[in-house]
């Protein structure tokens, strides 16, 4: 009697509790959820400055009237000469360098606060899948690398392979939904602001279902910057394992509280280098994804940036809106 019992609590915990790739999943949903909503002003700063065609920073830049000409009229009563017209042009100074504190004051001054989670709507339905998609295709792919017998378990290419592998599983999936993100974000209506729902009606009517897969190519060039990340996450992972005196096979589902930081630094440390390295395929993406944008490719965009507004002056705001992707990865 007692046997049987044990034998069917067995065949209830093999079939109801979750597996490694259930709770990466679910881990990654919640995490990228929360992630959002904290970093959506940071990402709206970061989309318009990216952009080519929003004139964020421009509209706010002070203006200055300049005297050009003044014409003279001759009085032959008096004999004097007179100034009787003057012609004064309005010219606007060249657009000044804001710092991330006064682009988000300038967004709330002149769109109000609700601007500065444009964008969050598509942003929050993305996230969880783009995230679960991600960290369930990474432990998987992981898992039967490791198992293939064809490469060495653990291995940079392992790693390699699987971030690839769940980079353009979830870029693939969920372009759609960042691409709608990015046009909300680059909307700056002040009387009638652009709905997700308008958005999707307007790329469908004008490009059809393939409109919404603009940016895409820059996405999956952008896999450099996923493979580097793990790459040198699992790395420096390892180096704290050697240093702890810990075996690379030891469980990590119970971790000390130190080791909890250790890992955040860890994940903190390999996307910023990964960040700086692969940043400019960033700037190509949102440029592809402008309305009406004179961007076709993303060799031909990246050339066209060369020398303009883009990379260097928002990296510094990538690094801080990108604080959900340090969520550590699975082991």
């Amino acid at each position: 009697m007692v046997g049987q019992i044990s034998q069917d609590y067995i065949l209830v915990k093999k079939h109801f509790i979750m597996d490694a790739g259930a709770i990466h999943f679910l881990a990654g949903a919640a995490g990228g959820t929360a992630g959002a909503v904290l970093t959506c002003p940071l990402e709206v700063v970061k989309t318009r400055l990216q952009s080519s065609s929003s004139n964020f920073g421009k509209r706010y830049a002070p203006v200055t009237p300049c005297l050009t000409s003044i014409s003279y009229s001759t009085s032959s009563a008096i004999g004097t000469v007179t100034p009787s017209c003057e012609s004064i042009v309005i010219r606007q100074t060249r657009t000044p360098n804001l710092g991330l504190y006064q682009n988000l004051k300038c967004i709330v001054q002149n769109e109000g606060p609700k601007a500065l989670f444009k964008g969050l709507g598509p942003n929050l339905v993305g996230v969880a899948p783009s995230r679960a998609i991600y960290f369930w295709a990474y432990s998987q792919s992981k898992r039967v690398l490791n198992e293939s017998g064809l490469i060495q378990p653990d291995s940079p290419f392992v790693h390699i392979l699987a971030a690839a592998s769940a980079g353009f599983s979830s870029s693939t999936f969920t372009n759609p939904i960042w691409f709608i993100k990015t046009r909300l974000q680059l909307d700056q209506q002040i009387n009638s602001r652009l709905t997700a729902l308008q958005c999707m009606s307007r790329i469908y009517r004008e490009h059809g279902i393939f409109g919404f897969y603009k940016g895409i190519t820059a996405s999956y060039y952008g896999l450099s910057e996923t493979m580097l990340h793990f790459v040198v996450y699992e790395e420096i992972k390892i180096l704290l394992r050697e240093a702890q005196g810990r075996s690379l096979d030891d469980d990590d589902d119970e971790r000390s509280f130190w080791q909890f930081f250790e890992y955040m630094g860890a994940g903190a440390t390999s996307k910023t280098i990964a960040t700086c390295v692969a940043y400019p395929h960033e700037v190509a993406r949102t440029r592809l994804r402008e309305e009406g944008s004179r961007y076709k490719s993303f060799w031909q965009t990246l050339l066209w940036s060369t020398g303009r507004k883009g990379s260097g002056e928002c990296t510094a705001v990538s690094l801080r809106s990108s604080s959900d992707r340090f969520l550590t990865p699975p082991s």
